[in-house]
């Protein structure tokens, strides 16, 4: 009789092989395997061909994981079309509305053992205790300088991609949680190497601008189900606004900007590259290792990018609007390091960035859910993968003005009101600038 095994991240088929898709000879062992990842086609191709085989990829296990969540209209939706694509695919669900809900409850459906792949340490900590909280159980740990498998184990992406092979036959459920980092290169294994064939990916923007979320939609499945804040806004979400404040230039950022940008605009011109993707760019870095033109190009870009993200005009904008939300709770987003230290240090602001430690980067956490912060500045670090306290005013000095991390910055405002307010998110853009053209494609 044919039989299935789990073999270093394939699956192994012994006996009599029909013609399967995704299944080859390898000379190497003189066997037959499909990748780990397709273990589910290879057995719905068999079924359908009605070929008797052993399955021996999975343990039998006699699990009975349970939940006291009432999932909400749209949490349920979402569940029973992820349930209706074969149990395969992605829901996207802004931040704040209750991702973590919905996989919990294809958790307890399931009963099967589970592995919850994470992007930080701070995500794998806050999975660890909603699991523990609530299913009661050992819950094991693969990161932070853990190694200890369970029946559910929470692991960081690198860990998963170094264990992958290792335990690709522990987990017939695997959660991506912020999927869309699975289509980095190296990620991209951790899903091929494991055999689960129920998956499920969470976000709250799938689309990369690279492209890789097709690679997502073949290791995970396609989008299955999604909602955008404007969906939930009122009744699940605080209501907001999003109010753009055009900045202009002072007289010398100008002139120091406009020179910048004419010398990379120079160079566009004359060497055939359109910046209209990412691998323009990479090609203008690629080049720029041995072209002195191109290097000079690349350096006024990061200028020019610098003056108009760092304007002091934004800095005397962001203290009026600090001055009339004295009473809310704010977060200050920023796309560069110095400029936190320069705001905390001028508006008494506690600083989050990567140079931050755990431990103090929680404790001002804490004090901001507290009160006894009432405002916070970041470069980045807060805008995915950190359980951040309710704010309901965001400032976004600069960023990469891209619809991800725009919807990950307004997605930390919104979560409901004790008291049903609004909440409100600045957007400050130099005016007369390549920043002002991105938002303007963005909207």
């Amino acid at each position: 009789m044919l039989t299935l095994r789990y073999d270093d991240g394939t699956i192994r088929l012994d006996g009599d092989v029909p013609d399967l898709p995704t299944v080859e000879f390898d000379p190497r062992s003189d066997a037959v395997r499909a990748p780990a990842h397709q273990y589910a086609a290879v057995r719905r191709a068999l079924d359908d061909r009605g070929v008797d085989y052993e399955d021996r990829v999975f343990e039998p296990t006699d699990l009975d994981f349970s939940t006291t969540y009432d999932l909400r209209e749209y949490q349920r939706a979402a569940l029973d079309a992820w349930e209706a694509a074969d149990r395969r695919g992605v829901v996207e669900l802004p931040t704040g509305s209750g991702k973590t809900v919905v996989a919990i409850a294809a958790m307890a459906a399931l009963s099967t053992p589970t592995l919850v792949v994470v992007p930080t340490i701070d995500l794998l900590d806050q999975w660890r205790r909603e699991l523990i909280e609530e299913f009661d159980v050992p819950v094991g740990q693969l990161g932070g300088g853990e190694q200890r498998l369970e029946s559910i184990t929470v692991s960081t992406y690198d860990s998963a991609y170094l264990r992958a092979d290792d335990v690709g036959d522990r987990f017939g459920f695997v959660v991506f949680d912020e999927v869309h980092h699975l289509g980095g290169e190296g990620y991209r294994d951790a899903a091929r190497l494991l055999a689960a064939p129920a998956r499920m990916g969470l976000t709250a923007t799938f689309e990369r601008p690279d492209g890789a979320h097709e690679i997502i939609e073949q290791l995970v499945g396609p989008v299955v189900y999604a909602l955008d804040a404007d969906d939930l806004a009122g009744d699940h979400l605080a209501d907001y606004d999003v109010r753009r404040i055009e900045v202009e230039l002072t007289p010398a950022e100008r002139e120091a900007y406009d020179e910048a940008q004419g010398t990379f605009v120079d160079y566009l011109r004359t060497s055939n590259l359109s910046l209209r993707s990412g691998s323009d760019y990479r090609k203008l870095v690629m080049r720029s290792g041995n072209d002195p033109r191109a290097r000079e190009a690349l350096l006024a870009k990061q200028r020019a990018r610098e003056i108009m993200m760092n304007s002091d005009a934004k800095v005397d904008v962001l203290e009026d609007v600090l001055d009339n939300h004295r009473d809310d709770r704010v977060i200050v987003f920023t796309a560069h390091t110095d400029l936190v230290y320069r705001l905390s240090e001028r508006f008494l602001m506690p600083a989050i960035t990567n140079e931050t430690g755990t431990r103090e980067r929680r404790e001002i956490l804490d004090r901001f859910r507290e009160g006894a912060y009432g405002r916070v500045v970041t470069a980045n670090v807060l805008d995915e993968g950190v359980d951040v306290p309710d704010a309901n005013v965001g400032v976004v000095l600069s960023g990469s003005g891209s619809e991800r991390e725009f919807t990950q910055r307004l997605g930390r405002v919104l979560r409901p009101k004790a008291d049903g307010g609004r909440a409100t998110l600045y957007e400050l853009v130099s005016a007369e600038t390549a920043e002002e053209r991105v938002a303007d494609r963005r909207r």
